[in-house]
Parts: structure tokens; sequence; C-alpha cells
């Protein structure tokens, strides 16, 4: 039986709407695939530039927190040298204070006398030699002749011993020296220094820890006691 027009045009209209719902649909799956694929890419891209960013503010972060540790260490050291500085300063005030009381000792004649009687029995005790001589400043020689006049009966009820004493005239100590003596044995090769100036720096680096221990406290990083 022949299709009537009417047939055949109801079935291209049939075809033409089923193609088109095939399309449609298959647009709607490219589209839904697109999307997804691009939500996929938009969400990759935004974690690769999220730790992108993470990354370079976590550098950022270390290389301030490098940088503070650094300008501390700085600011500590500065803080360290000046304290040691402060420490010197006062240490160096106080042996200048000392110098200024053996300079008034010395302005002193009875004081400074009583002195040099102890500076030149400890020289004939120190070297124990049958035969000294003494150096001094020009200006104490007397002062000095009298010390070993009264000093040499002690040493000699002390020690059982002769001893002959020489003051030299020749080479005296430097005038502008505080005063004291240095005391040689015969042939000058063994020498007791008791100028005021050597005794103050043997005092001095004797008692150095004693001295800042009072001034400035026990150093916790000491190990070992003098």
């Amino acid at each position: 039986m022949a299709l009537t027009d009417a047939d055949v045009q109801k079935q291209i209209k049939h075809m033409m709407a089923f193609i088109e719902q095939e399309a449609s649909e298959r647009v709607e799956e490219i589209d839904a695939k697109a999307e997804e694929e691009f939500n996929i890419e938009k969400g990759r891209l935004v974690q690769t530039q999220r730790v992108k960013i993470m990354d370079h503010y976590e550098k950022k972060d270390k290389q301030i927190e490098q940088h503070k540790k650094i300008q501390m260490s700085h600011l500590k050291n500065q803080a360290r040298l000046k304290v040691l500085k402060a420490r010197d300063d006062m240490v160096t005030d106080l042996l200048n204070e000392a110098r200024q009381r053996i300079a008034d000792i010395v302005n002193d004649p009875e004081r400074y006398y009583k002195l040099l009687e102890g500076l030149v029995l400890q020289g004939f005790y120190q070297l124990l030699e049958p035969k000294v001589t003494i150096r001094c400043r020009q200006q104490d020689v007397e002062m000095v002749q009298a010390a070993v006049n009264k000093n040499i009966l002690i040493y000699k009820e002390a020690v059982k011993s002769n001893l002959t004493i020489r003051i030299d005239q020749d080479h005296f100590l430097p005038s502008n020296i505080y005063g004291g003596v240095e005391v040689y044995n015969d042939n000058g090769k063994i020498k007791v220094s008791n100028t005021l100036e050597s005794r103050l720096e043997l005092v001095a680096q004797q008692m150095m820890p004693e001295i800042r221990e009072t001034l400035f406290g026990a150093n916790p990083n000491r190990r070992f006691l003098d």
C-alpha cells in the first residue's frame, strides 16, 4: 500500500524531531563534558596557583625570620660589646684610681719611705744573693740608701748571711715613673722588679678575676677558679 503524501510528510517530521532531539541531547552532553573539564582544569590551575602563592609566602616568612635572627644576633653582639667596654672602662677607672693613690703616697715622704723599705727588703729576700745592685730614680737615692741601711741588718739577722749592696749611680730608673726599685744580682742577669708600676700591674693581674667578680658578679661560663 503506497504512502500518501501526508504519511511521508508525517514520517519526515517524526525523523526530523528525532534528529533534533538527538542533536539537542548530544549538545547537552558536550556542554556538560566541557563544563566538567573546565571545572577540573580551573580547579587544577587554582590549586597550582594556591601552592605557588603558599610557597612564595612561606619563603618570605623564612626570609623574614632569618633576617630577624640576624638582626637579633647583631643587636645582642652590639649590646655584649657595649657591656664589655663598660666593664673594661670601669676596671680602667679603678686602676687609674689606684695609680692616683700611689701618686698620693709618693708625694707623702713618710709614707713613701715606709713603702720603699718594704720593697727593698722584699727584693733582698727574693734574690737571696750575697751581692746585689739596686736601681732607683735619681730623686729617690737618699731614701733608698736609708732603706738599705735599715734593712741590711734585718736581712742578715733573718738569713744569717752577709749582704753587699750597691746603689747604681750610673743608670737610674726614669724620673717619670711613680717610684720603687729594681734589684739585680751581681752579674745583672736576675732582676726583681719592685717598681710601683710593676707591683700594681702584678697585683691587678692576680686579683683581676676577684675584682671582676666583686664588680660584676660571678661569671657563669667560668669553669675553673684560680
